[in-house]
């Protein structure tokens, strides 16, 4: 069976709703030493923010 596709205006909106979502990944260095890792998804426009708010 063939899967059913949606053209024209249906096909926009549902390509819009669909969030582009990005992996950011942190380190930070403890006390001791050793690093340990933050993962995070987010938003792909927020990543440039949520990288300058991380910074050490």
């Amino acid at each position: 069976m063939a899967k059913k596709q949606s053209f024209g205006q249906e096909a926009l909106q549902a390509k819009a709703a669909h969030r582009k979502m990005a992996k950011v990944i942190i380190s930070t260095k403890n006390d001791k030493g050793k690093y340990a890792y933050k993962e995070v998804m987010i938003d792909q426009d927020n990543v440039k923010e949520f990288i300058q708010q991380n910074k050490a």
